[in-house]
């Protein structure tokens, strides 16, 4: 096979030179963009079926046009240019193989004007592409920053920011409620996503989102930029009022004192860059109660109840703090819960002290019908916070005998009465389930005891599917408001669809 020297052409090397400086861009990427127009010129000589490559020598600048040819058993209906059988290969190639290639070097290429044409708008566009991923790399860089610009223009109500080698969106729902802008104003914002699209990378900016605000105070508090005080959390309502909690790491700073600054300088500069918005600057705590009371600052909590299980707090507060502690169109206490990542109740005292009464007076009714005992003993059993029977039955015998008023006679009776309660209800319960069709697997289901199971079954919902099935508001619907809050019918209902997922993954796991 002869091979064909191709003369080394330094003004190739110039050119890619030259693009690469002026476009910012990698030389290799011109490189190849060249490679590709030359390899399209030859297949339009040569015949667009040819498996054509071309090759431009980095340092000399010299081009190699080569048709490829795949080596393989038997050519099949497409591969009449573009392979040879390995018979015929030996007779190139004595060593030739199955998968391997037989390369035949072609002329050099005098480009036409239509070629040259070709070869140019190929350039031009694999540069463009090359610019424009080196664009969405830089800028894939900045997501979590805020980054400056001016204002282009605005297209319904969305304002389009020049940031200098690109332009960026910032959508009317990310832009401060009253916030008046026009072409050519200065304008800060959040990098909150960059996306890769045919037409160049497409950068979306905010001002509104929780994490804009964090930015800010990162740099206008040196204490945070440094890690000597850490932002906990922040919750926002645009425009109008935002809490932010923070944390010191060093124990001799005061992480509000630091974000305030002198004289609420720094703080201020925060508040101007947000048209005014309200900041509350909350100290973090690791007493959760105590993080609980400053987050619902200004209001005055005089109690709080934590309810782990359900991710719920009950906040207390006097009756002339209650408007105080929810806020204008409830907007501190919806804060206070962004920022702790639970739901918030708050209750007046007297509210509570009625709450608290209705609950003792159902649960003291239930001990007295159970355990057949008086108001006195069921009020007993509550006092030591007991709240069903299950724990009556369940508790060590010595615990039940230590009550005040109790001794071991009476502690062996109460729990065997509450032992005796279970298993006929349990044996009650077997009878109806039978009788009603009740499938055994929505016995499993965590959230829903005896009670709300046999009132389910009698709106024929008898099945581990048929709880699936619902919406939250369609259970609750069925049982009554009182019988499950939202939060609680979610977690049934997700629980009642676990198995569904277990079954997408058993499937997935045979598929592979």
């Amino acid at each position: 096979m002869e091979n064909i020297e191709n003369m080394p052409r330094p003004e190739i090397v110039m050119v890619a030179d030259a693009v690469a400086r002026e476009k910012n861009i990698d030389k290799e990427d011109v490189f190849t963009a060249m490679e590709i127009a030359i390899q399209k010129a030859g297949r339009s000589r040569y015949g667009f079926e040819h498996d054509i490559r071309a090759t431009i020598d980095r340092k000399t600048g010299a081009i190699s046009l080569a048709r490829y040819r795949l080596i393989v058993k038997d050519i099949d209906e497409e591969g009449e240019f573009t392979q040879i059988t390995l018979k015929e290969a030996k007779l190139i190639d004595k060593n030739a193989k199955i998968g391997e290639y037989i390369v035949d070097q072609l002329p050099p290429i005098d480009f036409g004007r239509v070629a040259a044409q070709t070869a140019k708008q190929v350039i031009v566009q694999k540069v463009r592409d090359a610019e424009r991923n080196r664009q969405y790399e830089e800028y894939k860089e900045k997501i979590g920053t805020i980054i400056n610009g001016t204002i282009k223009r605005i297209e319904f109500g969305n304002i389009i920011v020049d940031i200098g080698k690109t332009e960026a969106i910032l959508r009317r729902d990310e832009i401060i409620p009253r916030e008046k802008f026009k072409n050519g104003d200065r304008i800060r914002a959040y990098v909150i996503d960059v996306r890769r699209e045919n037409k160049g990378p497409q950068i979306f900016l905010s001002r509104t989102c929780p994490a804009f605000l964090a930015a800010l105070f990162t740099q206008e508090v040196p204490e945070i930029y440094d890690g000597i005080v850490s932002i906990i959390n922040v919750a926002r309502d645009p425009g109008s009022k935002a809490k932010i909690s923070v944390k010191a790491n060093d124990m001799t700073i005061d992480p509000v004192g630091a974000c305030v600054g002198l004289r609420g300088i720094r703080v201020q500069a925060v508040v101007t860059e947000l048209q005014g918005e309200k900041i509350d600057i909350i100290p973090y705590s690791e007493d959760k109660a105590q993080y609980i009371v400053s987050a619902l600052a200004p209001a005055e909590v005089t109690k709080v109840v934590i309810d782990e299980e359900n991710n719920r707090i009950e906040a207390v507060v006097p009756q002339e703090q209650f408007s105080i502690a929810i806020g204008r169109r409830g907007q501190n206490v919806k804060l206070a819960s962004q920022l702790l990542n639970c739901d918030i109740d708050v209750l007046t005292e007297d509210q509570e002290r009625e709450r608290r009464a209705n609950e003792n007076k159902v649960r003291s009714q239930r001990f007295m019908d159970a355990l057949d005992v008086d108001e006195m003993i069921a009020h007993l059993l509550i006092a030591e916070g007991f709240t069903n029977i299950e724990e009556v039955a369940g508790v060590p015998l010595s615990e039940l005998a230590e009550i005040e008023g109790f001794d071991e006679d009476v502690a062996t009776e109460l729990q065997q009465r509450a032992k005796d309660f279970i298993a006929k209800r349990d044996a009650e319960f077997a009878k109806k389930s039978k009788s009603l069709g009740i499938d055994e697997t929505i016995k499993t289901v965590t959230g829903l005891d005896q009670d709300l199971i046999l009132a389910l079954a009698e709106k024929g919902i008898k099945t581990l599917d048929d709880v699936a099935d619902l919406a939250a508001d369609e259970l609750i619907e069925l049982l009554g408001e009182d019988a499950l809050s939202i939060d609680e019918a979610n977690k049934v209902i997700m629980a009642a669809r676990e198995h569904w997922f277990e079954n997408e993954g058993k499937n997935l796991d045979d598929k592979q």
